[in-house]
């Protein structure tokens, strides 16, 4: 833009006591009219002005700050004022960016230049402002300082970390007593689950946010905490500077904790969100998010329980059928040592009674025999033969008692064999025998079916039962 000639517009003045060739002598408020109908000449369609905003203050409605620049190290200043009638006229425009004036955003501002006379200075009356300078600014400043962040090798620095299976220990960074601060205890409180909150007061805009901000966040990562949540309300875009800020950012991609933010914006994203584990929207999304870990957390709990109880009742269910199977075993084995015995005793008596018939049998043939050759023999020898007769019945008496000592030896073996045989011994050991009404043993679950009468001998009585169901082993 070419500079303007600036023409006060007062003619020449025959003075002839004028001591400067000529030239008028203006007052003060004369000068400052000039000086303003020369700036409406030369400005004459308004000026645009780029720089960055300062000392924001908010009097009866308008707004008044100074727009700085700082250009090859001069720096420059010039005070702005919106009023609040054109103020009015920008709070659409404003508003469809999600823009707000605030300290340190860069702005491309129109407006016409102002002597103000009461204080001399020269200002510039804000008309109105190009939101895709600022937004364009906001944008580079931010791929800016993700660059550092990525060179760093903090920007997935938080993506690193293990998100907690049961995060009920919850670190807040916000504004205590926000609307932010209430969604998300509000929404932990009503959760039922024993959520235990640790809050860090910070500032989430203004000149000190985001120094608050970043301390808030590397407090609570020395505390003994599962997550922490970095929250705020919505607002405009521009609010968004405090999580746009390096410290802020550096802060969370360093923290040992899982970093959630829900900053309220539901279509921009700031550095913020962009170094944090997760980011949200919402305070109330990232409340929710830790309520649906500790609810799957709770339900896999219960899915794990149903499935050890499926799996012990399965276990429990094979291990009884194997103890009545053996029971079963061991019942057939009982009843066929018995039997054994029995037929081992019946053996052992009919083997006595052969064997005592025989040592009759023998005797008295030799008796018999004795007696023929006593009688055949001469008279000569029957003292001789009456005393050898004696001698053999001597000898046969001897005999006997040892025969009949030993019999009776076996017949105790027997005796005790049977009676470690007996079922009644086997019953007090706990076992039991089951016959049907007709007293047949049943040995095998083929021989019973549902509805059947049994009767199971215990080792202090009988129980009579009916069969419900059969298993087969």
């Amino acid at each position: 833009m070419s500079q303007p000639s600036f023409d006060l517009g007062f003619e020449d003045v025959d003075d002839a006591s004028s001591l400067d060739g000529g030239i008028p002598t203006l007052t003060v408020a004369e000068l400052a009219e000039a000086i303003n109908g020369s700036l409406r000449r030369g400005f004459y369609e308004g000026v645009w002005v780029r720089g960055e905003i300062q000392g924001v203050n908010e009097r009866n409605g308008h707004l008044y700050f100074s727009l700085t620049d700082d250009d090859e190290g001069v720096r420059a200043t010039i005070s702005v004022s919106l009023f609040a009638n054109v103020r009015f006229k920008l709070r659409p425009l404003l508003q469809r960016h999600r823009l707000r004036l605030a300290d340190g955003m860069k702005v491309r501002l129109h407006g016409y230049l102002d002597f103000f006379a009461p204080s001399g200075r020269l200002g510039l009356k804000m008309s109105g402002i190009d939101p895709r300078y600022t937004l364009g600014e906001l944008a580079l400043q931010r791929d800016e300082l993700v660059r550092r962040l990525v060179a760093a090798g903090l920007y997935d620095a938080q993506s690193r970390l293990a998100s907690p299976v049961l995060p009920l220990a919850v670190g807040v960074v916000t504004s205590v007593g926000s609307a932010a601060w209430h969604d998300v205890t509000h929404e932990l409180e009503a959760s039922g689950f024993g959520f235990r909150i640790v809050a860090c007061d910070a500032r989430v805009q203004g000149e000190w946010a985001p120094e608050m901000v970043a301390a808030a966040i590397r407090t609570l990562g020395r505390r003994d905490v599962d997550v922490v949540l970095v929250v705020r309300g919505g607002g405009a875009r521009s609010d968004l500077a405090t999580f746009d800020a390096e410290v802020v950012a550096r802060a969370i991609a360093t923290c040992p904790h899982p970093v959630l933010t829900g900053l309220g914006h539901e279509v921009d994203r700031s550095v913020a969100d962009e170094v944090a584990h997760l980011a949200l929207k919402t305070p109330t999304a990232c409340a929710g998010e830790l309520i649906a870990r500790v609810r799957r957390f709770r339900d896999e709990l219960t899915r794990l329980r149903g499935a050890i109880r499926d799996a012990a009742t399965v276990r429990l269910a094979t291990a009884d059928r194997a103890v009545a199977a053996q029971a079963r075993r061991a019942a057939r084995d009982t009843r066929r040592s018995v039997d054994a015995g029995e037929a081992q005793l019946r053996r052992a008596a009919q083997a006595l009674t052969r064997q005592s018939r025989l040592v009759a049998s023998a005797s008295h043939a030799l008796v018999t025999h004795e007696a023929r050759r006593a009688v055949a023999a001469s008279a000569r020898v029957l003292t001789q033969q009456s005393a050898a007769l004696s001698a053999g019945g001597e000898r046969l008496a001897r005999r006997a008692p040892a025969l009949n000592r030993q019999a009776a030896r076996d017949l105790d073996a027997v005796e005790a064999r049977v009676r470690a045989l007996d079922p009644a011994r086997t019953l007090a050991r706990g076992w039991s025998i089951t016959r049907t009404l007709d007293g047949r043993s049943v040995r095998s679950t083929a021989e019973l079916a549902p509805g059947d009468a049994v009767v199971t001998t215990l080792v202090d009585g009988e129980v009579h039962s009916r069969v419900e169901e059969v298993q087969g082993p």
